[in-house]
């Protein structure tokens, strides 16, 4: 018999062997069994316990090496102990893939860690691979495969459709599989993907890409862990026309804690992998709900290819069902756009009178079937829009068929993709919509989410950086050595120099104006401890200037001095943005643009893009940055070097390639932007290299303004 490739196994096997399966159906190690004979899983089923003959009234084995062949797939359902003595026999016999429901692993102390290595150990010496642990299964609705201990699949009709689901998460599983079940969402599959110590979600879902039964993803992830599998899935996935949504733990405040700039706070955890999903193609939503009725849009709206924003159009039946939900789009980065006049005179022509505000309002008009279905059909023609919303009022409770009914007539005719907006609990409707495939909504919040995720998603981007090598020490370069790498990599700088905080001051190489600032890599925020005077007109007042830099600094950072001070020439310009690079332990490098100053963290006005960038990006990115519309002609202004800041961009990009050496985090703030034609010039400097010839062992005490050199 011919061992099947581990994907394969992995969801459609022909054989599969439960270990420490449970007599009693109702506990989680015995509902696998029950599971599986419930969905009428064709292949053979292998029951092992050591302390039984019989499990549920079945034949029991003693041990894997006592089964008649070797499984497919093993699930083993025993503590961490014997799961892994259970592994141990797996990889002895060849099986291509276990799942291991134990929790007690990475996460569990010295005790879990333990285990862990002897886990990683285990599956080192062989070919087979592991989904766990802390999976609770796995299912393939199509083939009957409910290897699973989730409770959820005791229900009976489970919905079979073309989603497959990957979680981090195994008790999410069965809160998708039941709502999506009263949306009237059909599921392919589900997959558990617990500690990821072996198989990742991308590769799970990779195995899954050819299959004709699966249309479409939805992910529920709680961590980045293994995120370049997770992109060729994904890339692989737009190349097949298969959509990817994903609902995503962690929009909160914390950022890496050993950043020592405003771009390690400005591009946190969350905002990387807000940044990584949207390069990958893939729909990001705020709320769960819009993770479960996301599916039937993305089906409909193809990604977009350039930064335009798109548009929607609203018709409605109900003028403030329609503005709350209005509201919520608009929130959420959505244009929800008038009709043009040659739509208004194409509606007119049609007899339907829209009223003349933004959205189409048909009032009681709107529930005859002939208004909304026409009104829709001229909306889903008119070019000023990208889809098309429909807001349904209390006759989607009682009269669907008035004007719920034109969209499910209209879902396979040519136009615009459009949605449903129901204002009452309307049941009947919503099955009608489910039923034709129809992207329908309950609540205002709910549809806004999916609406602005499936519009704002983009066709994926080219991969990011190659990986540098990993581990190394962390070494922190002082403004000016940091100044010396950036112009090296073609970013223009303010002339300076380093002087001896006790030595008299020399003639400078350039004229007054000048600023003071103290030059200790140790102290990132210079400002903070007093270390920066601005504005000395000559000599006098920079020596003065010196002085008062080092009492302020030693006062401010007990223990350190100010020996060295960097003096720059000030320079003037129309605008101050920040430029920086930081690179993610799992989503790779990013470029931050970002409001620039000592108020870029308070503002938040940043936008974030994967390494490398190229200028026409790089101009991409300035567009979508609030405060440089200042620098674009706003109101009559003078315009500023656009075209040098996008340079200055790629340019800050290409340090992400550098191996020798590693740049870890890198950061101009200000980079000041001059009249058209002048070009750009870096102010100020923080750069973080990472040595990997070098243990990491003293990475917390690059930060020493903090005070932390643990």
């Amino acid at each position: 018999m011919t061992t099947p490739d581990w994907r394969t196994a992995l969801l459609r096997p022909d054989s599969v062997a439960l270990v420490g399966v449970s007599d009693d159906p109702a506990k989680t190690s015995g509902r696998p069994l029950r599971f599986l004979r419930a969905a009428g899983f064709a292949g053979r089923v292998h029951l092992v316990n050591p302390g039984r003959d019989t499990v549920q009234g079945e034949p029991a084995a003693k041990s894997l090496s006592d089964l008649p062949e070797v499984p497919d797939h093993v699930f083993i359902l025993t503590d961490a102990d014997r799961a892994l003595d259970a592994l141990e026999d797996c990889v002895t016999l060849g099986v291509p893939v276990a799942t291991i429901l134990a929790s007690g692993f990475s996460e569990a102390g010295a005790a879990g860690v333990a285990h862990q290595r002897r886990l990683d150990a285990i599956v080192a010496k062989g070919d087979t691979r592991v989904l766990g642990p802390s999976s609770i299964g796995i299912a393939n609705l199509h083939a009957g495969l409910t290897l699973t201990a989730n409770a959820a699949f005791a229900e009976p009709d489970l919905p079979v459709g073309g989603v497959f689901v990957g979680s981090h998460s195994g008790s999410l599983i069965g809160a998708l599989l039941s709502r999506g079940a009263r949306t009237g969402l059909g599921f392919a599959g589900l997959a558990s993907v617990g500690g990821e110590s072996d198989l990742a979600m991308g590769e799970i879902c990779s195995a899954t890409l050819d299959d004709p039964d699966v249309t479409g993803y939805l992910l529920f992830l709680e961590t980045m862990r293994h995120a370049d599998d997770l992109r060729d899935f994904a890339l692989a996935a737009a190349r097949r026309g298969k959509p990817v949504a994903a609902y995503k733990l962690g929009r909160s405040e914390a950022a890496a804690e050993l950043a020592v700039s405003h771009t390690g706070a400005l591009a946190g955890a969350d905002e990387m992998a807000d940044m990584f999903l949207d390069a990958c193609g893939i729909a990001r939503v705020d709320t769960f709900e819009g993770l479960l009725e996301i599916a039937p849009l993305l089906t409909r709206v193809t990604p977009r290819g350039d930064a335009r924003p798109r548009r929607v159009g609203v018709v409605t039946t109900t003028g403030g069902g329609a503005a709350m939900a209005v509201d919520q789009v608009s929130l959420r980065g959505v244009d929800v756009v008038p009709p043009s006049r040659a739509t208004r005179a194409r509606l007119a022509e049609a007899g339907v009178d829209g009223g003349a505000g933004r959205i189409v309002d048909l009032t009681l008009a709107g529930t005859r079937y002939d208004v909304m279905s026409t009104a829709l059909d001229v909306l889903r023609s008119a070019r000023e829009f990208d889809c098309v919303l429909v807001t349904v009022g209390s006759s989607a409770r009682f009269n669907p068929e008035l004007a719920v009914q034109p969209a499910v007539d209209a879902i396979d005719t040519p136009g615009h993709p459009f949605a449903v907006f129901l204002v009452p609990d309307a049941p009947d409707a919503a099955r009608r919509l489910a039923a034709a495939g129809i992207p329908a909504f309950q609540s205002p919040e709910t549809c806004a989410d999916a609406l602005a995720a499936a519009l704002h998603r983009r066709a994926p981007r080219s991969p990011a950086a190659p990986a540098p090598p990993e581990g190394g020490k962390l070494r922190a370069l002082d403004e000016a050595e940091g100044y010396a790498l950036l112009a090296g990599a073609g970013l223009p700088v303010a002339p300076y120099v380093a002087l001896d905080a006790g030595a008299p001051v020399p003639s400078l190489p350039f004229d007054y104006p000048v600023v003071a600032k103290v030059l200790d890599a140790g102290i990132a925020h210079k400002s903070d401890a007093g270390g920066v005077v601005v504005g000395l007109p000559d000599a006098p007042s920079l020596s003065a200037a010196m002085q008062r830099i080092g009492t302020n600094v030693r006062s401010a950072l007990p223990g350190l001095g100010a020996d060295r001070i960097l003096v720059q020439q000030m320079c003037r310009g129309l605008g101050e943005v920040l430029v920086g690079l930081r690179r993610d332990p799992d989503v790779g490098p990013a470029v931050v643009l970002a409001a620039g100053g000592i108020d870029a963290e308070l503002y938040r006005d940043v936008v974030i893009r994967p390494a490398p960038v190229g200028p026409e990006e790089a101009r991409e990115m300035i567009a979508a940055l609030t405060a440089a519309r200042r620098l674009d002609g706003w109101r009559g202004r003078p315009r500023g070097d656009l075209d040098a800041l996008a340079s200055a961009i790629a340019a800050m990009s290409r340090l992400a390639l550098s191996t020798a050496p590693v740049v870890e985090e890198a950061e101009i703030n200000p980079l000041l932007v001059r009249a058209e034609g002048e070009g750009v010039v870096a102010l100020d400097a923080v750069v973080r290299l990472r040595d990997p010839d070098q243990p990491d062992t003293a990475a917390r005490e690059l930060n020493r303004q903090t005070g932390d050199t643990t």
